[in-house]
């Protein structure tokens, strides 16, 4: 977020395992690796860890409506279902490549939609963002949203036969943990028997105090910013006045410990606490472990219990490390294997966050996506991939997820990003090929998706809304009418979700490219006249059965037809003699047929993958 089964006695009464910032268990040792004498390559032991993940927002991803009224209602625009995600979708995404499913938005969180009737407070439209709600504004850490449930009261039911769908489906399953901050009317009706809800006990009349579960501004109201205007000046959502009723003030969401956070603030949320005290040098209260630790701790073991196999853990890096150097290895506990993923921003922070903070995967995108999108759009420099390897997450690429766009993100065929879709084929090729790490497909990217629209809430910015209820058309043309089979795409959109597709299948059974070695090609390739190294970026990822040469063209207008050479440095790793061997290369991306030749056509934004075989 960067945008505006019963827990039973036993799992409450869980163990703690002793902590204390001190006995912190010490850096991994395959992440201290020494420089390597060729500078083109790595020492980092390469592991496996390419998972590909395809993130849907659920409240989307079924919905067949196509009003699109702007702030629309739930009756006017619809809203997807659990139960659209039927075993046809789960079997095309597995086509796809696809190994995990994030559902994005599936815990209960802020909305204007009136589900009073249900025993569900009906929110005050002064704190929540969009018709729909923010879906990183919980309400209910022990809830699924009732939009996405056919039968209301039944939700949790139709939440538990999706997971075992997917299951069935040969998936695994993603969903959010947002544990930096809660919707401002968080009340928990769905905890189990025994839970204490969030503040419940606070002690209001401290601003900080290390079992409150919340901040305060003592003896001050919260204040609703000037300009919140959810749905527009032509409709007022319910209870909607501008005098949302919080006494005390709680702190805001992205760490504004003021009663009036402004417009651009994370204003629908409050901040959690975890034992920092924010407001006095951020100094860390630990010991004993805080209340919110043992209630968050709680809510995993929950989810876990219902059989998900992984969090992707939003906004990681508010949190403090401790907390996740102590919870992860509990989760783990109980359900060994469980993957836990951290969005993350702090380049400074990968390596804490991963030896420490014991995460499996964080999010690469001020390296990688930032890199790769500059490039994608006429700007930027190709030394900036090699950065991120050489410099950025040495030691644990592995442990970064790769992507092209996500929920936060705009779309790649926007206007505001590339306007076209295919900037995206280098692109991804080297977002997916560079590292044995996981891989992230966003729904309707595959087909071109642009993202179209001011859906209400979200302005016309490129983005899929978050916030509203919306069909998202060129998805839905893929959808066609729930038989998920593609039969309203263009020639176009099918050809660029083949390539998606063999991409995807090629990065999840390649042994080079789920746990090949890494040599960059440029320094071998930069004098050749043929090749241009400010527009093409190429390298090699080898194991001792299988050797592959990436080739991607950031060029929007030139064609090369270089000869690519490979080193003898690179040759000796990879247990290959040039002087004794004739080789055949196949490009086993696009299914060309094999030649003895390492010359190879690049139209603009482009690539190929040659696998590499001696000649028999």
């Amino acid at each position: 977020m960067r945008r505006p089964i019963l827990v039973t006695a036993a799992l409450l009464t869980l163990g703690l395992t002793a902590f204390s910032p001190s006995s912190v268990a010490p850096p991994l040792a395959h992440y201290l690796t020494p420089l390597p004498a060729d500078p083109n390559t790595t020492d980092e032991p390469v592991e496996d860890h390419k998972i590909i993940i395809y993130q849907m927002m659920v409240r989307l991803f079924g919905n067949q409506q196509t009003v699109n009224k702007p702030h629309g209602t739930l009756a006017e625009n619809g809203v997807g279902k659990f139960n659209d995600i039927t075993d046809k979708a789960l079997q095309e995404i597995k086509k796809l490549g696809a190994s995990h499913v994030w559902y994005t938005g599936v815990l209960e969180h802020a909305t204007m939609t009136d589900y009073s009737k249900f025993g569900i407070s009906l929110d005050d439209a002064d704190v929540v963002k969009g018709r729909a709600g923010s879906p990183y504004a919980v309400k209910d850490y022990y809830d699924v949203s009732p939009d996405l449930a056919v039968n209301v009261p039944k939700r949790m039911q139709e939440f538990e036969a999706l997971v075992k769908r997917t299951h069935a489906n040969g998936l695994k399953v993603f969903i959010d943990f947002i544990p930096n901050h809660v919707a401002r009317s968080y009340k928990s009706d769905a905890k189990p028997a025994g839970v204490v809800d969030l503040g419940e006990k606070d002690d209001k009349t401290k601003a900080f105090a290390p079992n409150n579960n919340f901040y305060y501004l003592p003896g001050k109201a919260f204040v609703v910013p000037k300009g919140a205007d959810p749905l527009g000046p032509a409709a007022k959502g319910p209870k909607e006045d501008g005098k949302y009723l919080e006494m005390p003030a709680k702190a805001t969401g992205n760490d504004v410990f003021s009663e009036a956070p402004s417009i651009n603030d994370w204003y629908e949320t409050v901040k959690l606490n975890y034992g920092v005290d924010y407001q006095n040098g951020r100094k860390l209260h630990l010991d004993p472990i805080p209340d919110t630790w043992l209630k968050m701790r709680d809510i995993l073991l929950f989810w876990a219990q219902k059989d998900v196999d992984g969090f992707r853990c939003d906004m990681a890096e508010m949190v403090p490390v401790e907390f996740w150097a102590w919870v992860i290895p509990e989760i783990k506990k109980a359900k060994p294997g469980i993957l836990f993923m951290g969005e993350a921003y702090n380049n400074k922070e990968y390596r804490t966050y991963l030896e420490r903070g014991k995460f499996d995967y964080l999010y690469d995108k001020v390296g990688l996506y930032d890199g790769l999108r500059r490039l994608m759009t006429g700007g930027g420099k190709i030394e900036d991939i090699n950065y991120v390897w050489s410099q950025e997450s040495r030691g644990f690429s592995s442990h970064m997820l790769r992507f092209l766009e996500n929920h936060d993100e705009q779309r790649i065929a926007s206007k505001d990003f590339a306007g076209d879709t295919k900037p995206a084929i280098p692109a991804m090729t080297v977002s997916a090929t560079l590292g044995s790490g996981p891989v992230m497909l966003y729904f309707g990217q595959e087909v071109g998706e642009p993202g179209r629209g001011a859906e209400g809430f979200s302005s016309e910015d490129g983005r899929t809304t978050i916030f509203d209820y919306w069909g998202v058309p060129e998805h839905q043309k893929w959808m066609n009418g729930g038989a998920f089979d593609g039969g309203k795409l263009s020639l176009q959109q099918k050809q660029l979700r083949d390539f998606y597709g063999r991409l995807l299948n090629l990065c999840a059974s390649s042994e080079a490219l789920r746990k090949g070695r890494f040599y960059e090609l440029q320094d071998a390739n930069n004098l050749a006249k043929e090749y241009d190294d400010k527009k093409l970026y190429s390298f090699l990822r080898f194991t001792d059965k299988q050797r592959l040469l990436v080739v991607a063209n950031f060029s929007p207008t030139q064609t090369y037809v270089p000869t690519l050479k490979v080193p003898d440095a690179a040759w000796k790793l990879m247990g290959l003699d040039p002087l004794r061997n004739q080789f055949i290369y196949t490009d086993v991306l696009n299914g060309r047929a094999g030649s003895t030749s390492a010359r190879v056509t690049l139209p603009p934004f482009s690539a190929v993958i040659l696998e590499i075989e001696p000649k028999k």
